[in-house]
């Protein structure tokens, strides 16, 4: 295992050193702009910090162990989709269960992820922006791209530390065999490589619904000019679903290309995170599940299956939206037939802004300008709720900003894992255990980083915003927005913010400064579809 490697590394060093414990005991290495705060508020939060660990370490006794965590995330939604009846109606969609758990945990306002899927799901697993990974760009087949090995990932902490560890739904990781999950930390796993554009629409239905075109060989050109009759990828050629189990090979699940493969994924996925809880709901060691929805299915209406009582939105996302409902109660309903819901945190939510160039089938964002990729707020600021019945305030709504990779270093400090966070490599995440049990006003964050693939793109610190990107040079460039007063970014300013052009000159250097103390890993691109138990690549 990789951490383990990397604990017997810090091992050696310490004996060469004098003592590993004295190593490990350094402080976690944030982004820059954290130690601003430190600096600033570190005494108050390490006596906020004493309390919180006196209130874990009571929950532990009374449960016998420590909580079990339950991520679910879902593709390509905007802000207000889901939740309260008074946004999800006006997109004409209803999710009761969805917002019963809102009136009994905690609603965020600014959750704020990375533009796109694969970005957002690997910092999620790895507490580190993209930036650093490498894995900012989003993986299509077949890439030979994936998270690198050298990374090290939640659960792979939490194993450390007892717990049982499973992944089920879309990874979007990549097609490398050091990317698939089971080789990142998970007990057992059934992931999806890709997104589900593939399994849903390089085919003839994805061209009769025209999601796809150009792929199928009826719409290849017919006057012979097509010479070369290996430029796309065969279906057959495609490895878009994996199951494996630790220290094992993984085997290629999925059985072609097709929409009706694509909803046995999904069907087979909510079974199994269902089946997991009952399995796991009582063990002596505690879990963490990730259940990330490999959805919405655009083109199941063209499917003998299409779903009966479609949303008002009468559109796929909102068909999407209303059956997720479901499944997040299905989640819930077992957690509570289990007993085990007052040791359980649930966290839920989107991983970016929606995709608005497939309108009408998708969410479209009217609360923020932009969508999927876009370093605008309706690109990265998505619905998020937190759930946990006794610690977490019931109906409560948090205007603090939180950021996906923060969710890294919470979850390994409610799972005892926080000294075997790496300290080679800058961590993003920031502990945010205070802002779960102690609600509004407790986050340990104002600011956030916003990249666009490889470029920085805008700073957001406090409720203001400064573009980087796509704004002209010098005075006239009125590139701050007031997120208050101006939360769809369509107001431009600069002379009212002269005062803050050295500070936010100043995050950008400070974060771009310690990069080059820290250097990024870069995209890790290698052979495709290895460790295969059932598979074995084509020759080129």
């Amino acid at each position: 295992m990789k951490l383990n490697r990397l604990i017997v590394l810090v091992a050696v060093v310490g004996l060469l050193a004098g003592t590993a414990s004295t190593l490990q005991a350094k402080p976690i290495i944030h982004d820059a702009e954290y130690q601003v705060l430190v600096k600033q508020h570190g005494e108050k939060w390490t006596e906020e910090d004493a309390e919180l660990t006196d209130k874990l370490a009571a929950l532990e006794k009374k449960f016998g162990k420590k909580p079990n965590i339950i991520h679910l995330m879902w593709d390509d939604s905007g802000y207000g989709d889901v939740g309260s009846p008074l946004l999800t109606r006006i997109h004409g969609i209803d999710t009761p269960n969805i917002a019963q758990m809102a009136e009994e945990g905690l609603s965020f306002t600014r959750m704020y992820t990375e533009p796109s899927c694969t970005p957002t799901r690997a910092t999620a697993l790895t507490g580190r922006q993209p930036i650093r990974t490498g894995m900012y760009q989003v993986i299509f087949p077949v890439h030979g791209i994936g998270l690198p090995k050298e990374e090290v990932t939640i659960a792979e902490i939490l194993s450390e530390n007892g717990y049982n560890t499973a992944f089920f739904g879309k990874a979007h990781q990549g097609d490398i065999e050091e990317s698939y999950l089971h080789n990142q930390g998970f007990d057992v796993a059934l992931f999806s490589t890709y997104n589900q554009f593939a399994s849903q629409f390089f085919n003839e239905t994805g061209e009769i619904s025209r999601m796809t075109i150009g792929y199928t060989e009826d719409q290849w050109d017919q006057h012979g000019y097509a010479i070369d009759k290996n430029f796309r990828y065969k279906g057959e050629e495609i490895v878009w679903a994996i199951e494996g189990k630790k220290g094992e090979k993984g085997k290629r699940w999925n059985k072609d290309l097709s929409v009706e493969e694509q909803l046995r994924f999904t069907d087979e996925t909510h079974a199994r995170a269902l089946q997991y809880i009952r399995d796991y709901a009582n063990d002596e060691k505690p879990f963490y599940l990730d259940y990330w929805f490999h959805g919405p299915n655009f083109v199941e209406k063209f499917t003998e299956r299409g779903r009966e009582g479609n949303s008002a939105r009468d559109n796929a996302f909102g068909d999407f939206v209303e059956h997720m409902d479901e499944m997040v109660a299905e989640v819930i309903a077992e957690v509570k037939k289990a007993g085990i819901e007052e040791n359980t945190l649930i966290i839920l939510m989107a991983d970016n802004g929606p995709m608005k160039e497939i309108f009408p089938d998708e969410a479209f964002q009217a609360m923020f300008s932009g969508g999927k990729g876009s370093f605008l707020e309706g690109g990265i600021r998505v619905p998020a709720f937190a759930w946990w019945p006794g610690t977490i305030e019931a109906n409560s709504v948090a205007g603090d900003i939180i950021h996906v990779s923060d969710l890294f270093t919470t979850f390994a400090r409610l799972g005892g894992g926080t000294d075997d966070i790496p300290r080679d490599r800058v961590i993003d995440g920031i502990d945010q255990t205070s802002l779960l049990l102690n609600g509004d006003g407790h986050s340990r964050r104002d600011y956030v980083h916003v990249y666009a693939g490889p470029s920085y793109a805008a700073t957001v610190k406090q409720q203001y915003k400064r573009h980087w990107m796509s704004s002209r040079p010098g005075l006239v460039g009125k590139s701050f927005f007031d997120l208050y007063k101006d939360p769809r970014e369509e107001k431009g300013m600069m002379g009212q913010f002269l005062w803050a052009w050295e500070p936010f000159d100043a995050i950008k250097m400070r974060h771009e400064a310690q990069m080059q103390k820290y250097e990024n890993t870069p995209p890790r691109k290698t052979e495709v579809y290895t460790g295969l138990s059932n598979y074995t690549p084509a020759d080129d």
